[in-house]
C-alpha cells in the first residue's frame, strides 16, 4: 500500500483543541484531495455521523489562538473570514474519529489510503504521548529516591563529623565513679 504523504507531515497537522487531538477542515480536504467546500457539503449532507465530539466548529478565539500558535502567515492565507471573497465561516475540526468516519463519507481510493495514514499518525501520536507520561512518571520517582538518599547522607555525614570532632572539646569522663 503506497504512502501518499509522509505521517510526519500528517502528524504537523495535528492540533490540540479542547483538550482534544483535531486536525482543520482544510488540512483533511488537501490530503484527501478535494475541496474545502466539498468536504464540509459532505459532511452536512450526512450530519447525523458527525456528532459534537466527532467535528465541531472553531471560536474566533479559537481561532485566533491557532493562528498565534501556528504562526500568522501559514494560516492567514488559507483561514480568512471575509466579505469579498476567501472563507466566509469559521473552519470545522475533526477528531481522530471524525476523521474515521470522514472515510465513509468520501468514498475515494484516495480517501481511503489517506484516512489509514492518518490514523496511523494519530496512533504513533498517542505512543509518543505515552512515553512522555511514563518518563515523567520514571523522574518523579528518581527524583523521590533522590531525596530520601540525600536524608540518609546527610545523616552519614553528620555521624562523621561527630567521629572527626575534637575529644578534648568533649570532656565527658569515662568510666566508673568511686565512693
Amino acid at each position: 500500500m503506497p504512502n501518499l504523504v509522509p505521517v510526519e507531515r500528517i502528524e504537523n497537522k495535528i492540533y490540540f483543541i479542547r483538550s482534544r487531538k483535531v486536525m482543520l477542515d482544510r488540512d483533511l480536504a488537501e490530503l484527501y484531495g478535494v475541496e474545502t467546500f466539498n468536504l464540509n457539503k459532505a459532511v452536512k449532507r450526512n450530519d447525523e455521523r458527525f456528532p459534537e465530539d466527532f467535528m465541531f466548529q472553531l471560536t474566533k478565539e479559537e481561532l485566533s489562538n491557532l493562528k498565534f500558535q501556528v504562526g500568522r502567515s501559514s494560516l492567514k492565507s488559507q483561514i480568512v473570514i471575509s466579505s469579498w471573497g476567501g472563507r466566509r465561516y469559521l473552519p470545522y475540526v475533526f477528531t481522530e474519529q471524525g476523521v474515521a468516519m470522514l472515510s465513509s463519507v468520501l468514498r475515494s481510493k484516495r480517501a481511503v489510503l489517506m484516512n489509514i495514514a492518518i490514523m496511523r499518525a494519530f496512533v504513533k501520536l498517542r505512543q509518543i504521548l505515552s512515553s512522555h507520561k511514563e518518563l515523567a512518571q520514571k523522574f518523579n520517582e528518581l527524583e523521590k529516591g533522590i531525596q530520601k538518599h540525600d536524608v540518609e547522607i546527610y545523616s552519614i555525614f553528620k555521624a562523621i563529623r561527630n567521629l572527626m570532632a575534637d575529644p578534648e572539646k568533649s570532656k565527658k569522663k569515662i568510666g566508673f565513679l568511686r565512693d
